[in-house]
C-alpha cells in the first residue's frame, strides 16, 4: 500500500503503459532535478527530497504528468492514493536546494547506514534543527501537495509520518530533543506538528480523503521512543478525533527494516484507540493476514515487497498459488522495468 490501494485488476494496463507513463513523470521530476522512482513516497517540496529517483508533487509539471499515471489505474476501476512526505535529516546535501544541509527536529545526524546490497555506506550530514516560527511552511507544503494531489485525479492521500522521516523525528524522543518550544519534550507537543499537518490536510481535501501511516515501534533512521505504545496510542486517539479515513500502522516485529522479529507489543491498542478503519503492515503472510481479518485485529493488510514481485497476489492468494520470489536488489533500481514491472503474471508461466 506504500503509493495507495490498487485492485488486482489495475495492474495490467499500469504494465502496458507504465514505460510511457514512467517517462511523463521522469521528464517533470528531472526538471526539478529529481526522478521518481518505486518508492510510493512523494515529495511535498525540493526540501522534502532525500533520495535518487524520487517522485515529487510539488510543481504544476509534476501535477501534469501524475495525471495519466492515474488516469490508468482509474481506467480499471482502481483507488489510488497519494503518500506525501518529507525525508527530514534522512536526506543529503546533493538532494537540498543549493546544497543546504536538510532540517530536522534535531541538529543531530543519523548514523552511517549501509546500502541494502551491502557495497556502500550513506552518512549523513549534521540536519538544521527547524525553529519554531518556520513550521507552518512545512505543514503549509504537505497541504499544497495534498491539493495538488486531488488535482491529479488521487483518490486521497496518506501521510507518511513514519520510518524516521521528519514527521517522525518529531514524534519520536529519542530524536526530538528540542526542549525550549510547543514541538519538544512532551508527547503533546512532540504530537504537535504531525496533527497539524493532518488537519491541515484535512481541511483542504477533506477528513474522508486522508489516511496516516505510523511506526512507533520501528527503529529505522534512528529514530526511537522511549514509549512506543504511549506515542502509539495518543497518535490513534487524535486522529480518530480529526476523522482521517484510516490508520495504516507498521507491526511492532518490525522493529528493524526487513527484519521481523519477536516482540511483546501490539497494535491492538493503536486499533481500540483509533476507532476507524486500520490498516496492519509489516511481514504478513496470506494467512496471518487472513487471521488479522478474521480476528479483528485489523480491517485491512498491507503487503508491499510481495505485491510488487507478484502483480496479481491477489489472485494467487485465491487460488493458492505459488508466489514469485522478490529480488531485494531491484527494489530501488532507476530502471523503469526491471524489478518493477517484468515479475510474471501466473498466466506468462509456462503449463
Amino acid at each position: 500500500m506504500q503509493s495507495g490501494s490498487c485492485s488486482a485488476d489495475t495492474v495490467p494496463v499500469l504494465r502496458v503503459r507504465a514505460a510511457a507513463a514512467r517517462r511523463r513523470v521522469l521528464r517533470a521530476a528531472r526538471h526539478q532535478g529529481r526522478a521518481p522512482d518505486r518508492r510510493g513516497h512523494r515529495g511535498v517540496s525540493h526540501s522534502a527530497q532525500g533520495y535518487p529517483d524520487t517522485p515529487g508533487i510539488w510543481t504544476r509539471e509534476q501535477v501534469e504528468a501524475w495525471k495519466p499515471v492515474v488516469d490508468a489505474v482509474h481506467a480499471k476501476g482502481g483507488v489510488f492514493f497519494c503518500q506525501i512526505w518529507h525525508t527530514g535529516r534522512a536526506s543529503n546535501y546533493q538532494f537540498q536546494p543549493n546544497g543546504q544541509a536538510p532540517v530536522s527536529s534535531t541538529d543531530r545526524p543519523i548514523a552511517p547506514k549501509r546500502s541494502e546490497d551491502g557495497l556502500s555506506v550513506t552518512t549523513y550530514p549534521a540536519p538544521r534543527r527547524l525553529a519554531a516560527e518556520e513550521i507552518p511552511a512545512i505543514v503549509d507544503d504537505f497541504r499544497v501537495a495534498a491539493r495538488n494531489a486531488m488535482e491529479a485525479g488521487f483518490d486521497g492521500v496518506e501521510i507518511h509520518a513514519a520510518h524516521g522521516y521528519l514527521l517522525d523525528q518529531f514524534l519520536k524522543d529519542g530524536v526530538n530533543d528540542r526542549a525550549n518550544d510547543a514541538y519538544g519534550g512532551s508527547l503533546a507537543n512532540r504530537c504537535r506538528l504531525a496533527l497539524e499537518v493532518v488537519a491541515a490536510v484535512a481541511g483542504e481535501v477533506g477528513a474522508g480523503r486522508v489516511g496516516v501511516r505510523l511506526s512507533p515501534y520501528t527503529e529505522h533512521m534512528d529514530a526511537t521512543d522511549s514509549d512506543p505504545d504511549a506515542l502509539g496510542g495518543n497518535m490513534a486517539r487524535e486522529l480518530g478525533r480529526l476523522g482521517v479515513l484510516y490508520l495504516h500502522a507498521v507491526e511492532p516485529r518490525m522493529v528493524r527494516p526487513y527484519e521481523r522479529g519477536e516482540t511483546r507489543h501490539s497494535l491492538r491498542p493503536m486499533r481500540d484507540a483509533f476507532g476507524g478503519t486500520f490498516v496492519v503492515a509489516g511481514g504478513y503472510t496470506r494467512e496471518d493476514g487472513d487471521r488479522a481479518v478474521a480476528g479483528g485485529y485489523a480491517d485491512l493488510v498491507a503487503f508491499g515487497r510481495v505485491f510488487l514481485a507478484n502483480p496479481d497476489l491477489p489472485r494467487r492468494f485465491q487460488l493458492g498459488a505459488p508466489l514469485n520470489e522478490y529480488d531485494r536488489k531491484t527494489f530501488y533500481t532507476a530502471d523503469p522495468v526491471v524489478g518493477y514491472t517484468d515479475y510474471p503474471f501466473l498466466d506468462d508461466l509456462p503449463k
